[in-house]
């Protein structure tokens, strides 16, 4: 359950969003492999072009002093609706999520992260207003998704915004669209 729960939660990044401009992280090379993919691809989903980096991802600190706070709301003409106890996901930035997110800008879902990466993402639910707090996160970039259910039972559009954690330090994003 727990392992279909956090595929629904990057499925979710990836099916449409709203990112910042990426932050000046200065120069750094990261290495791209095109894969071919293994399994039978979902409908509606393109597959992965960029394959999952062990270095990469055992590169990452997992462990720090960072918090992170904000609020996921969605505006309609009709008004604004809340994110209420919805999941938000906090993913490292890196060439394999990068790719997804990519894609998720151009309004393409990409096919499901692979569970090693899952591992390195975080998550935490909203309250009845949309709010949520994250505490113990590493210091690094990150991408910060959500999307709300709407009063029709549809979903909203992704809503997706890149992050600079630092320990010590609360960074607060507004996820809404």
């Amino acid at each position: 359950m727990r392992q279909r729960l956090a595929i629904i939660a990057v499925a979710a990044i990836l099916a449409g969003c709203q990112m910042l401009p990426p932050m000046d992280t200065g120069t750094r090379r990261i290495e791209v492999r095109e894969v071919t993919p293994e399994t039978p691809q979902e409908p509606g989903r393109v597959p992965r072009r960029v394959a999952f980096s062990e270095a990469e991802y055992r590169a990452l600190p997992t462990q720090g002093t960072a918090r992170l706070s904000g609020q996921l709301f969605y505006e309609a003409p009709s008004g604004r609706f809340y994110g209420r106890h919805e999941t938000i996901a906090i993913a490292p930035v890196t060439a394999y999520s990068a790719e997804a997110a990519e894609q998720a800008l151009a309004g393409r879902a990409v096919e499901p992260a692979d569970p090693r990466a899952q591992a390195y993402t975080h998550r935490v639910r909203t309250d009845g207003e949309g709010r949520f707090e994250a505490s113990q996160l590493p210091p690094g970039d990150f991408y910060v998704s959500g999307s709300v259910t709407l009063p029709d039972g549809r979903r909203s559009p992704l809503i997706l915004h890149q992050v600079r954690l630092r320990n010590g330090q609360t960074t607060r994003v507004n996820l809404r669209r």
